[in-house]
């Protein structure tokens, strides 16, 4: 691989980091919603103030971990366009 296919290599990625990071993903359970984007950073936290703490708490992590997962399908998905790999 030469140096300007390295180079090629670095423009991609840096795009791709672009593009995740205008990518936006949320959910919301029992009125808990949470928004991030492609690179994983929290955007939005909205509570619901009717549930309990325990139920806040415990719907908070559901749903954090639901949408992140979202977000790492999408960025893998992405990877693949860039390498050449279908899912």
């Amino acid at each position: 691989m030469s140096f300007f296919d390295k180079l090629k290599d670095i423009k991609k990625l840096k795009d791709l980091d672009s593009e995740l990071a205008k990518e936006r993903f949320e959910i919301e359970k029992e009125g808990i919603k949470i928004t991030i984007n492609g690179k994983s950073d929290i955007l939005e936290i909205r509570l619901n103030p009717e549930l309990s703490i325990d139920k806040q708490e415990r719907f908070l992590i559901d749903a954090i971990n639901e949408v992140s997962q979202k977000s790492k399908m999408a960025m893998a998905q992405k990877a693949a366009q860039i390498s050449g790999l279908n899912f």
